[in-house]
């Protein structure tokens, strides 16, 4: 018997013994229990808890990748959640309370799709999801996710450098940024008609900073392909960012010569400046950003952990901003 997806299009058998996620959280436990003793065991008893939990929801299909390379890419830290990373999100173009993506995004068409990528490149393309999916192999990256909020998560992606799609349609000498532009359809999403952003939902990047291995295009997440919430059917994840920056949901991919306005950035620039890189040192008008609220961790009352440079990420990144002042250029 087969069960089909009702975004997706996808289909797999039902009644498997497990799922995408489940094994993931198994089989990363094993490798933590022999690499870290006791220590390990005990992240092993609490990914096999995950684990069970995980064969309880329904599935999405799957999509696998081999873990990654890149430096940096494969923190150790505890894995989150998949029912919080799915049920506490930020996509104002399904409602501004953190359940309520979850609830309307299932409005959310991903097929079919085309990502335009067009601006300052040689060989201007517009390919269909699919196609990206072939782009270039598939790597499980887990990352550190940094709120602007105050709250972090650490989230197993799946995807491959954005930097890959970049090459194939060869940037022009002047381009010097890349815009992202997300889905705005208000017939598949509610939220656009709140009016609290300046639709559609667009961020922006320094062509180096895109060209980054870590800046990831991710289409996947726990071993299986983005829920609609947190993005699909592609997204943006720039883990040494604060994660608005992180943009959902592509539809165009612009490079270009000047520095594009994003959309945080219009609504408050004063406090989301187009950097955004995870600084302890550099407070939000409202609030500190010396430390950070694990999801998962205790609830609202649990220690909070200190936030570190570039959420931690430092060495790989500190170079693309040498001599530059990250208190002006935040």
């Amino acid at each position: 018997m087969l069960i089909r997806h009702h975004n997706q299009g996808f289909e797999h058998p039902l009644g498997s013994e497990i799922t995408p996620q489940a094994r993931y959280l198994q089989r990363r436990a094993f490798m933590q229990a022999l690499a870290m003793g006791a220590a390990g065991a005990t992240l092993a008893g609490w990914a096999g808890r995950d684990a069970f939990a995980a064969t309880e929801r329904a599935h999405l299909p799957a999509l696998k990748g081999v873990a990654s390379k890149v430096a940096g890419a494969m923190t150790m830290e505890a894995v989150t959640s998949y029912q919080d990373v799915t049920s506490y999100n930020n996509y104002y173009e399904f409602g501004l309370d953190k359940d309520e993506p979850a609830r309307n995004a299932h409005t959310l068409k991903t097929r079919p799709w085309t990502v335009r990528i067009e601006g300052l490149v040689q060989k201007p393309q517009t390919l269909d999801v699919d196609s990206l999916l072939k782009l270039a192999p598939m790597e499980e990256r887990i990352y550190r996710l940094r709120c602007v909020e105050g709250w972090s998560m650490v989230i197993p992606w799946v995807g491959y450098s954005l930097s890959e799609l970049l090459k194939k349609v060869q940037p022009l000498g002047g381009a010097k940024y890349v815009e992202f532009v997300t889905l705005a359809d208000k017939s598949q999403m509610p939220g656009l008609r709140s009016g609290v952003l300046d639709w559609p939902y667009t961020e922006g990047l320094r062509l180096d900073e895109a060209m980054h291995p870590l800046t990831l295009l991710a289409f996947g997440m726990y071993g299986e392909v983005l829920p609609n919430q947190n993005g699909a059917p592609l997204r943006l994840v720039v883990p040494w960012k604060y994660g608005f920056k992180s943009a959902k949901s592509l539809v165009a991919i612009r490079l270009t010569d000047k520095e594009p306005g994003t959309a945080w950035n219009k609504a408050a620039r004063n406090e989301y400046g187009f950097y955004s890189n995870v600084n302890p040192d550099v407070d939000h008008p409202r609030w500190s950003q010396a430390t950070e609220r694990r999801i998962g961790e205790g609830g609202l009352f649990a220690k909070k952990r200190k936030t570190l440079l570039f959420n931690g990420y430092g060495d790989q990144v500190a170079q693309l901003y040498a001599g530059m002042d990250l208190k002006k250029f935040y």
